[in-house]
């Protein structure tokens, strides 16, 4: 029993190194192109970045190659996942493991491209304008624009894994089409609060930015639940027939 325990446990063990060696090299990697990740990220804002302090610059460029070396480690943090769940898997189950492993990866891709170039811009915008509204001119300091950038970007990037988890979930049984569909208002209320939680600044305006695809993405997952989930199976006959053997009961009934 301890022998299967303890390969389990250094096959883990393995598996993290890798990972985190591989995140410390693409991290590295990037950590060479930071300053054009922070101009990438500054297109949204008119005017140049500023630094307050004397370590601001440098913690704005490892949050942002902090990102980056996420991004470049997920196919590298997948496969090792994949390969420490493939000995528990059927072999119709691993035929579907890579698929799902490569669709998180893209979905979370995909989160990421949708927040930098529609979410991020229309934030930035509302806000450097409401301040330019009021003759105030905008210095924004790098540290905090980078952190508002990333945390952006991570949270749209989780978020979009949303419909393949429902799916899956569906798939195994937990949930249903049905279940999702009749929870949707309870969903709705679920985005918002979650929403007004995560979002940098908790602003009405980021809120329903960050609400609204949500709702697009529990629809989304509703949609693949009803495609790919485990169908419904018969209802149990509870009109057994009766043996003539089994004593009836005070009721008038035949105790089964």
């Amino acid at each position: 029993m301890l022998a299967p325990l303890a390969a389990h446990i250094q096959s883990l063990k393995k598996r993290l190194l890798i990972i985190v060696v591989t995140l410390a090299v693409a991290f590295a990697t990037a950590f060479a192109y930071s300053s054009e990740m922070v101009a990438w990220l500054n297109r949204p804002f008119p005017n140049q970045l500023v630094f307050y302090g004397p370590t601001e610059a440098l913690f704005a460029s490892i949050k942002v190659s902090f990102l980056a070396g996420i991004i470049l480690s997920l196919p590298m943090v997948f496969y090792q996942c994949w390969k420490f769940v493939e000995p528990a898997l059927l072999p119709k189950e691993q035929r579907w493991a890579i698929p799902l492993f490569l669709l998180a990866a893209l979905l979370f891709a995909l989160g990421l491209v949708f927040c930098n170039l529609v979410i991020l811009p229309l934030v930035i915008d509302f806000f450097v304008s409401f301040g330019m509204d009021r003759d105030i001119t905008p210095a924004l300091g790098v540290g905090t624009y980078i952190d508002f950038n990333v945390k952006f970007l991570l949270i749209f990037g989780c978020a979009f894994e949303l419909p393949l988890v429902l799916t899956l979930l569906s798939r195994v049984g937990v949930v249903s089409a049905a279940v999702l569909a009749h929870y949707r208002k309870h969903a709705i209320m679920a985005a918002l609060i979650i929403s007004a939680i995560v979002t940098p600044d908790a602003t009405l305006f980021t809120m329903l930015l960050m609400a609204v695809p949500l709702m697009v993405l529990y629809e989304i997952g509703i949609i693949g639940a009803k495609i790919f989930g485990r169908a419904a199976g018969p209802a149990p006959d509870m009109n057994l027939p009766l043996d003539p053997d089994i004593p009836i009961g005070t009721a008038g009934h035949r105790v089964r």
